[in-house]
C-alpha cells in the first residue's frame, strides 16, 4: 500500500528472521484481530493498549519487525532525540510525545529494530506549496511499510495556509517532521521532513521537528534537485537527484 502526501498545487490534485530486542511486543499485549487470516494460516494481531497497532497481512512488512509495545499508559510527555546518519550528513530530529505519543512510540520501536538502517529517502518534492523529503520505506519504492498500521494523531492548531482562500489547508512549517499515509488511520513507517513551509490539509500526524543542523542538510539535498526522467527533464516530484541514503538511525535516550 503506497504512502503518500496529497496536496493541491496550482488547481491540480497531486497524489503523492526477527531478532528480539528490548521493548518488543510480547504475547501479553497482542490479541487476534477480527477479519482476515494472516499468511501461513495464522491470525493477524492487534496490540491491546490504546494505540492498537494492527498487523496488515495483506500489506506485509518491507523488513521483518514485530508489533510495537503498547502499554496501557502510553507515555505522552517528554522528548526523544534521534538522528538519521545520511550520505549528506547527520539529520538530528526531536520527537515530541505530547504531539503524538503512539507515533513516537512506533518510530522509536522501528529505530531500535534497525528498520530505517540502510534505506533511502525515495521522494523529494519542490512544488510551491509542497516541499518535503520522504523516507522510511526499506523497499525504496514508496510502497513499503512495517507490516502494521495505527491511528492518526492529527494536529488541531496549525495556522491557515495563506495560499488557500478556503482555509482547508494549513501550514506545515519548515522543520516539521510528520507521517506520510495512504488515507485515514494508515500510519506505518514512512515519514516526511518539511524543508519549506508547505500547505496541506491537516491529515498528516506531526510528531517532531528537525534541528537547524538537520535543516542545513535538507537544504543541500533540496538544492541538488530531483532526478530527471525521460518524460520530464525538470520534475518537481520524484527521487532525489543524487540519492539520499540513511546508513544508520540512532536514538539518544
Amino acid at each position: 500500500m503506497r504512502s503518500w502526501l496529497s496536496a493541491v498545487v496550482a488547481a491540480s490534485v497531486l497524489a503523492i528472521g526477527v531478532v528480539a530486542a528490548p521493548g518488543a511486543a510480547s504475547a501479553e499485549n497482542v490479541e487476534p484481530a477480527a477479519g482476515t487470516a494472516a499468511a501461513g494460516g495464522g491470525q493477524p494481531s492487534v496490540t491491546r493498549g490504546p494505540c492498537r497497532y494492527t498487523a496488515t497481512p495483506d500489506d506485509p512488512a518491507a523488513r521483518p519487525v514485530p508489533l510495537p509495545p503498547d502499554p496501557r499508559r502510553t507515555p505522552s510527555r517528554g522528548t526523544i532525540d534521534v538522528s538519521l546518519w545520511t550520505n549528506y550528513g547527520r539529520i538530528p530530529m526531536t520527537l515530541d510525545r505530547s504531539l503524538a505519543p503512539c507515533t513516537v512510540q512506533s518510530h522509536v520501536h522501528l529505530t531500535l529494530f534497525g528498520f530505517y538502517n540502510r534505506t533511502i529517502c525515495h521522494r523529494l518534492t519542490a512544488y510551491p506549496t509542497l516541499s518535503v523529503l520522504q523516507c522510511g520505506d526499506p523497499s525504496g519504492t514508496g510502497e513499503g511499510g512495517p507490516g502494521y498500521r495505527y491511528r492518526d494523531e492529527l494536529p488541531t492548531n496549525l495556522p491557515p495556509a495563506p495560499t488557500d482562500p478556503t482555509g482547508e489547508r494549513k501550514v506545515y512549517k519548515r522543520g516539521t517532521l510528520a507521517m506520510a499515509n495512504a488515507g485515514p488511520d494508515t500510519n506505518g513507517s514512512q515519514f516526511f521532513l518539511v524543508y519549506k513551509d508547505s500547505a496541506l490539509r491537516p491529515n498528516y500526524t506531526i510528531f517532531g521537528t528537525v534541528s537547524p543542523e538537520g535543516m542545513a542538510v535538507l537544504d543541500r539535498i533540496a538544492a541538488d534537485g530531483i532526478a530527471p526522467t525521460p518524460d520530464d527533464p525538470a520534475p518537481v516530484d520524484g527521487a532525489p537527484a543524487e540519492g539520499v541514503r540513511i546508513g544508520l538511525a540512532t536514538i539518544l535516550f
